[in-house]
């Protein structure tokens, strides 16, 4: 292995030319390519990571492009799967690093799968029931990851190393109630935002995978890039602080299946995806013909695009089976007109 490529890294002295090889042969789970997960893919693949698995639900949209910097129009026209048009681009930066872009929605039957021989599970989600998800994992089988969010102006990150410091239902014992915290739909999002926090990020999984563990802050770090204001609350003795149904009591709600939900609002999309109760393998080329009648119909290797005149909504069809439609917020109307058009 050449580490020429890596020559100023390596000149940092904490971390040097031990450090790096222990980079270039660590393994990573990203879950999320959108906002936060397109910045970590790039930093991490720069820095040399060995293999970073990138599992995403989603599809490249215009509105992406503000903020998520793998992306470009190009990946619109073709409609790509995140995941896949990050790993296109990720190939070009580092050829050295395996990138196995994941198209599938993280959930309690899969994530264990996703998380076969990681050293760190890295958090690019935008929405509390994945996180908690990932955190019941994290517990139960002793891997450590990063958790981060941002909205608006503002965002935060902390390292959650399981079963010795604080894991995020220490801070936070269940999601937020629907309304009660903001979105981007309600405060909007902007791309320093996102550029700070998950570059934070990026340096704590660095620093663990680098094997400079002790260097990490065991701290919830919190910034506002619109007033330059930065706060940090330490989280060291949380875990003994706090009565933990997780931590504790040995509590895996989400990993069970207990806790979850079979549609999801996409936030700042008008959309809900919809997932069916059992994972199928959908022929998109047989779907897209007996679609044709229906409205406008588009397909590639990945997925199925429904135009719909009457009433306006766009279906993207998924070989999995999952769903997003496009045209509505509201998660009944939503599984009506999946159950309509796809009725797997």
């Amino acid at each position: 292995m050449n580490l020429d490529r890596y020559s100023r890294q390596i000149r940092f002295p904490q971390l040097g030319e031990d450090g790096q090889r222990r980079l270039l042969q660590s393994r990573v789970l990203l879950c999320g390519c959108g906002a936060l997960g397109t910045v970590l893919a790039e930093t991490l693949t720069r820095a040399g990571i060995g293999l970073l698995r990138v599992v995403d639900r989603d599809f490249v949209e215009a509105s992406n492009l503000q903020r998520q910097v793998l992306f470009d129009e190009e990946d619109i026209r073709q409609q790509l799967p995140k995941s896949v048009a990050a790993a296109r681009k990720l190939n070009v930066i580092n050829s050295d690093v395996t990138i196995e872009p994941v198209v599938a929605d993280v959930d309690y039957s899969n994530i264990r799968q996703f998380a076969d021989g990681v050293d760190l599970i890295l958090d690019g989600t935008d929405n509390f029931e994945i996180r908690f998800l990932i955190n019941d994992l994290s517990l139960e089988i002793g891997i450590p990851w990063v958790y981060a969010g941002c909205i608006s102006s503002h965002g935060q990150t902390m390292p959650i190393f399981p079963n010795e410091s604080a894991c995020l239902r220490c801070l936070i014992e269940s999601p937020p109630e629907p309304g009660t915290t903001e979105t981007c739909d309600t405060a909007g999002i902007l791309g320093p935002t996102v550029n700070v926090i998950s570059s934070l990020q990026a340096m704590t999984a660095i620093k663990i995978l680098a094997g400079r563990r002790e260097d990490v802050s065991l701290s919830l770090t919190m910034i506002d890039v619109w007033d330059f204001s930065l706060r940090q609350m330490s989280v060291a003795d949380l875990r003994d602080r706090a009565d933990c149904p997780a931590c504790k009591h040995g509590e895996r709600l989400w990993l069970s299946g207990q806790q979850g939900s079979q549609s999801t609002v996409l936030c700042g999309r008008n959309a809900v995806q919809i997932r069916p109760q059992k994972k199928a393998n959908v022929a998109l080329n047989e779907m897209a013909a007996k679609l044709g009648s229906a409205g406008e119909v588009t397909a590639n290797a990945f997925l199925l695009r429904l135009k719909l005149s009457d009433p306006d909504y766009e279906i993207t069809l998924f070989q999995d089976g999952r769903a997003i439609i496009k045209g509505t917020d509201d998660p009944g109307v939503a599984r009506a007109v999946y159950s309509r058009y796809v009725g797997l």
